[in-house]
């Protein structure tokens, strides 16, 4: 299957740029692009032969395509350009999404759709964030908030036009709605391209503190007690909570744990991911979601570190950690913390 990338930020965050870059690169021979305009991306010099007035290909091998009709239609036409032989095979897909747009439907149209699904299965969500305007669309538009949160890597662009106490205060900012995400930085010669757009949708477990207990660390606060960041009303709004499970988690209890907190208050969540520790499982699960979406669970082969505990990390907006946590392991049948430090 093919696996599908997406390009996300907002307005003037840096994503053509960083595409455009992408596409020069060797590296990205066998992908496919889907942008909404060909003369948002400057490809001339790149071009090799225009296959229609929607679908050109590169030198570097690279298959182009515009969005001029949904999104479905775009993506089954260069499927069936594909099958009969009007562009090369290509194995990686790379979309990149308008500066308002809110990733999550543009992932429910990948898996929901019945022809799309036995073509694609989703990679990563590559975020870019401009260093210079970035804390103010944080501040002001939900939509740039939910762009970071689903994130699996992020991009701080323009870092070259502030200086470095700016472009730090991003970072932490950026950190409170996704602490798990990689974060890379440009311009900078040494940003392996190719690394952002991988398979693997986990680069590491997620991390959920050093809390005494080990048993639920919160993570940075909603900005309340913050200074200037109380202002941010999106951080009154959106947290992100950590969960770690000591014992080994019993598949069918989770799956109606997460089941039940999707279709009650699977708007609000805007993203969930995890790693796994499954009773009867020797390697460790992955599980990664997007509102009510939840991708296929996938193994990986070996645990990264020698800690194998479940370690889930969910982004929300207006959910309380606590009944979260509390209902987790109502469902689970643990031992509370405090007890159990008893």
């Amino acid at each position: 299957m093919i696996s599908v990338h997406l390009i996300t930020g907002f307005l003037g965050s840096g994503k053509t740029t960083l595409l455009q870059r992408a596409l020069a690169s060797p590296a990205f021979a066998n992908t496919a692009v889907v942008i909404n305009e060909f003369g948002e991306v400057a490809l001339d010099h790149l071009l090799l032969q225009r296959v229609d007035s929607d679908t050109v290909v590169l030198s570097t091998g690279c298959v182009c395509c515009t969005l001029r009709t949904d999104l479905g239609a775009a993506l089954r036409e260069l499927v069936d350009k594909r099958e009969r032989g009007r562009v090369p095979p290509f194995d990686r897909l790379v979309l990149e999404t308008t500066g308002l747009a809110d990733p999550a439907p543009i992932l429910f149209t990948l898996t929901a759709d019945p022809v799309l699904r036995h073509h694609f299965r989703l990679g990563s969500v590559v975020t870019t964030i401009d260093a210079v305007n970035g804390g103010q669309h944080l501040v002001r538009h939900l939509e740039s908030v939910k762009q970071v949160a689903v994130a699996d890597r992020m991009v701080v662009t323009k870092t070259d036009l502030v200086d470095r106490a700016r472009v730090d205060g991003l970072r932490a900012v950026v950190r409170r709605y996704n602490p798990t995400a990689p974060l890379f930085e440009t311009p900078d010669a040494s940003l392996v391209l190719d690394r952002l757009f991988t398979a693997e949708i986990l680069d590491s477990p997620p991390r959920g503190g050093d809390s005494p207990s080990g048993r639920r660390a919160p993570l940075p606060s909603s900005g309340a007690g913050d200074g200037g960041d109380a202002t941010d009303r999106h951080t009154r709004e959106i947290t992100a909570v950590s969960l770690i499970v000591d014992v080994p988690l019993d598949w069918t209890a989770f799956g109606m744990w997460l089941t039940m907190l999707l279709h009650a208050h699977g708007d609000d969540v805007l993203r969930v991911k995890g790693i796994l520790q499954i009773r009867g499982v020797p390697t460790p699960v992955v599980i990664h979601g997007i509102h009510h979406l939840v991708h296929p669970p996938t193994s990986l082969p070996r645990w990264p570190t020698a800690d194998h505990r479940s370690r889930l990390v969910l982004i929300v907006r207006s959910l309380p950690a606590p009944i979260i946590e509390r209902s987790l392991r109502a469902f689970l049948r643990l031992v509370p913390p405090e007890r159990s430090a008893a």
